[in-house]
């Protein structure tokens, strides 16, 4: 690891790649506290697994190998509870709204309904699909799942496709 020592480098590393946290957490979440709850986690083995970081791959792609395995095996662990649960209300932009313009409005119902798309794939698409948002390189998409940048590819290719479908409303019910 670098000379730093651990608090500055999660420190800086947190600062350059929250965002991705986030969106991880986001997507194997229903609601904004459950977000929360993940995100947090997600920051806690971070910061258990940074002793451990030997440099073999980016900043980036370590934060983005720890948010995925944590959010899926959360979703794994945590998934009998939520089998049946439904988020009741969605408090996270109720009190902004008042506030958008409609283009703001149209902006956000937008993402939700791309996230909730995003839910609906199964966990591996809807981490490829996040790499993508992400706008990462194939390259660095294959070193954060651990397969190859032609598997990349294909996998990518069908969770836009399983995406389209769902944002066009064409539900494959069978």
């Amino acid at each position: 690891m670098i000379d730093d020592d651990p608090k500055s480098i999660f420190t800086r590393w947190l600062d350059e790649h929250s965002s991705s946290v986030i969106q991880v957490a986001r997507a194997y979440s229903l609601n904004s506290e459950e977000c929360q709850d993940l995100a947090q986690e997600i920051l806690l083995q971070a910061w258990q697994s940074l002793p451990k970081f030997e440099g073999r791959a980016s900043a980036a792609t370590w934060f983005y190998r720890v948010a995925l395995h944590t959010a899926m095996n959360w979703h794994r662990k945590d998934k009998p509870r939520r089998t049946n649960q439904k988020p009741l209300l969605e408090t996270h932009a109720s009190v902004s709204e008042r506030t958008d313009s409609g283009e703001q409005l149209q902006q956000r119902e937008t993402i939700e309904q791309l996230y909730n798309a995003i839910h609906q794939l199964p966990k591996t698409d809807a981490a490829i699909v996040l790499l993508y948002l992400d706008e990462l390189s194939y390259r660095e998409m294959a070193d954060v799942l651990g397969i190859s940048e032609s598997n990349v590819g294909v996998r990518l290719n069908r969770a836009k496709k399983a995406l389209s479908t769902l944002l066009n409303g064409e539900s494959d019910e069978s």
